[in-house]
């Protein structure tokens, strides 16, 4: 359920701030727009061990730790592939649908979402996908913030099969086979969106 929890709360944040900020990127013009977005590209090039303990001890600070706040909240912000991919295929959109739309009084908030948004559920679906995936089989957020029992996930209940001398290699296989199922589940679920999403964003290949 704390797995549950956490994915359906990530693939939300995900999937609003990627598909919000893209848009900003892809049909907006305003100055400094390729230095912000190759200043976003730049953050993926920094390893996750050297923001580990900064980012540990400011949710410390702030009363984070023992909560789901430190494995959601950054989700709402924007990551920089999500938003890489979701700008991608924005970009293949044609630019004539937004001209048509400011011509007859819509604002970009009404382009953003009656117009863009339904032409958009092949990356947005991706987006959820990857997050859902990245999120469920996460060990080391989970690990870092989340202390008490009650509060831990499934990627950290395979952990408590596993000792210092020995192993219960047998429950450890089946729950490795039960966790691995909804992953399954979810990409035959979303698989034509999954491979459209991909294709149109220019990761083929």
């Amino acid at each position: 359920m704390n797995s549950i929890i956490i994915v359906g709360i990530n693939m939300v944040g995900a999937v609003f701030s990627a598909s919000f900020i893209g848009f900003g990127f892809a049909r907006l013009k305003f100055k400094g727009r390729n230095v912000w977005f190759a200043l976003l590209l730049s953050t993926m090039m920094i390893p996750y061990t050297v923001l580990m303990i900064p980012q540990f001890l400011i949710w410390q600070a702030v009363g984070g730790y023992n909560t789901f706040l430190p494995l959601t909240i950054p989700c709402f912000f924007g990551t920089a592939f999500n938003v890489f991919l979701v700008k991608q295929f924005y970009s293949g959109i044609p630019k004539e649908y937004d001209e048509a739309a400011l011509v007859d009084g819509a604002n970009y908030f009404v382009i953003y979402s009656k117009i863009i948004l339904p032409m958009a559920k092949p990356v947005l679906c991706t987006v959820g996908v990857f997050t859902f995936m990245n999120t469920w089989n996460d060990f080391m957020g989970p690990l870092l913030y989340l202390d008490r029992p009650e509060l831990k996930t499934v990627s950290l209940a395979l952990q408590n099969f596993m000792g210092q001398h020995t192993s219960q290699w047998n429950l450890l296989m089946a729950v490795a086979t039960v966790i691995t199922i909804p992953m399954i589940i979810v990409y035959f679920a979303a698989q034509r969106y999954f491979i459209e999403g991909i294709t149109f964003s220019g990761l083929k290949g």
